[in-house]
């Protein structure tokens, strides 16, 4: 999770301006979110793919609702509220007299696809459903390799972007390494693409999809780039293959374009990161070499 930059514009624009707005209306279930943070572009996508009701509530980064302070002390986004009380028909009431919190991105999303799991209104299961022993193992996997994402690839991304000339380590250091992370999670990907599993879009695409996004900035701030190869630039060139069609599948999927803002907005909110600056939980677990919150 991250904390709120109050530096930063208080509403999205573009298509995620858009998408919040069809959503601004009241619900029991409740995502309160800030439009730049890419951990809660997961959520926001996750509900996006499962057509789930609910309210968006932007979170004001100079003035903090109450009600949002209730749930989350802390003032972290995402933050989901989950109404306590249910109609007749078992659905979560649209009044919600009570809310419980829900924090962290990856237990909202996997929340978010338990407890919307009829397929015929929320579409295929972001993680595979079942209990025989193959599917019990393939769910362990996606697991496996969101873990992956969240504790090497997520790190590596702000070990470059946040990368300055005093740093005890090179750029280049933290883009082989970032890079590293990246070849052996393409390596994982099941053949038959785009997706991780192959055809089946998962959660384990929406865990990485905020910040494939996000990698263009890197190419904005930082001398070199990302510096994914390009065509036979790399002994390892059937991997880059892949990762270009799984990045151009994954930017272009319509959840995750319907939960982004300009592009221009992005490069100004993470200028701080760039400069390294920011006093954001994420940045500071990055410069003292720490788990990411």
């Amino acid at each position: 999770m991250a904390s709120v930059d109050t530096s930063l514009p208080t509403h999205p624009t573009g298509a995620a301006l858009a998408f919040a707005s069809d959503h601004s209306y009241t619900h029991g279930l409740k995502l309160y979110g800030g439009w730049f943070c890419p951990f809660v572009q997961r959520a926001w996508i996750v509900l996006h793919e499962k057509q789930i009701p609910h309210e968006y509530v932007e979170i004001n980064p100079y003035r903090k609702a109450p009600e949002f302070l209730a749930l989350n002390p802390r003032g972290l986004v995402p933050t989901l509220a989950v109404p306590t009380t249910t109609t007749t028909s078992g659905k979560e009431g649209e009044g919600g007299e009570g809310r419980k919190p829900l924090y962290e991105s990856t237990i909202i999303c996997e929340y978010l696809d338990e407890a919307y799991f009829e397929e015929k209104s929320h579409g295929t299961p972001l993680l595979p459903r079942g209990n025989d022993p193959a599917t019990v193992y393939a769910r362990a996997r996606c697991r496996l390799w969101i873990d992956h994402i969240g504790g090497k690839i997520v790190p590596g991304f702000y070990r470059v972007l946040q990368h300055t000339p005093e740093k005890d380590y090179s750029i280049e250091e933290a883009r082989a390494a970032f890079l590293g992370h990246i070849r052996t999670f393409v390596q994982e990907m099941t053949e038959g693409g785009p997706w991780f599993l192959g055809d089946r879009f998962s959660l384990v695409d929406v865990m990485l999809a905020p910040w494939a996004k996000r990698l263009f900035l890197i190419d904005h701030y930082k001398a070199g780039g990302v510096g994914i190869p390009g065509v036979g630039e790399a002994g390892d060139d059937e991997v880059w293959t892949r990762w270009r069609a799984w990045f151009d599948a994954i930017t272009t999927r319509k959840s995750v374009r319907d939960t982004w803002s300009d592009d221009e907005m992005y490069v100004r909110a993470y200028k701080r990161y760039a400069d390294d600056t920011t006093q954001s939980e994420v940045a500071q677990a990055t410069r003292k070499g720490q788990r990411l919150p």
